[in-house]
């Protein structure tokens, strides 16, 4: 980051920035999109969710509204590079420092506080005062395909990435844990909006997996517009409750016609 601000200046490093959060973005959703929706459209098409085609107009408001979110991540990229330069963030680099062993636990630390964070100011987001403000972008994807993963109003998109500041102020992170996080994040976020559920059938009743959140749980979410408002994992709607009372028995009827 600091080569890039030296040599190219603030503004094209934001750029730059952007356009790297843009491609990985690309690169995920689009060989999802390709896979599910192109080339291997019929030989999932029992296991998708919603029986409907999504509208190209839902595709294009989706992509454009990922590539403002990209430019808000390229920012907060800027601004993370700005808190460690001055010493207020625990960004470190020699792997040594911490050992191995803490990157490992680290990168699962901050997974674990971002579902929280994500489910909370999810959840908050829903409130009617809010909803219009900063969430109803995003629920304009009834019928959610994999480039719905970065789809935000630019305000949603800072509360969604808002915690990261925070988090690397607080505990120490290595570079690569944080590009890991932003890799793995992305990864669950195209999953979650692919339309077609992959878990087999016993997923739900499993002692370990059924804890970690399916496609079908958040494409119910975007369908009905409550409930199933965690991103990784199923502990907080869980322990609140706030599971949708329809989710196993959608999830069912998915694996089962599958």
């Amino acid at each position: 980051m600091s080569y890039l601000i030296d040599h190219f200046g603030i503004f094209y490093s934001w750029l730059l920035g952007s356009m790297f959060v843009f491609a990985r973005y690309l690169f995920f959703a689009g060989i999802a999109f390709a896979v599910f929706y192109i080339f291997l459209k019929k030989s999932f098409q029992r296991r998708k969710i919603q029986n409907k085609e999504p509208k190209a107009k839902d595709l294009q408001n989706e992509i454009l509204y990922s590539m403002t979110s990209a430019g808000v991540f390229g920012l907060m990229g800027l601004f993370i590079y700005f808190l460690n330069q001055q010493g207020w963030a625990k960004v470190y680099t020699p792997l040594s420092l911490y050992g191995w062993a803490y990157l490992f636990i680290s990168f699962w630390i901050l997974v674990f506080l971002h579902d929280t964070y994500f489910y909370w100011t999810h959840r908050l987001m829903h409130h009617r005062k809010l909803f219009n403000l900063l969430h109803r972008v995003h629920h304009l994807s009834h019928n959610p395909t994999p480039w719905a993963a970065f789809s935000f109003h630019p305000l949603e998109a800072i509360v969604e990435i808002g915690f990261l500041p925070f988090a690397v102020v607080l505990i120490p992170f290595h570079p690569l844990v944080l590009f890991l996080f932003a890799t793995w994040s992305l990864a669950f976020n195209v999953m979650g909006h692919l339309g077609y559920e992959l878990a087999p059938p016993t997923f739900l009743q499993h002692p370990f997996w059924k804890w970690f959140n399916t496609p079908t749980h958040h494409n119910l979410h975007h369908s009905k517009g409550h409930g199933n408002y965690g991103l990784y994992f199923n502990f907080w709607d869980t322990w609140m409750g706030t599971n949708h009372r329809d989710y196993q028995k959608v999830f069912t009827e998915v694996v089962q016609r599958a």
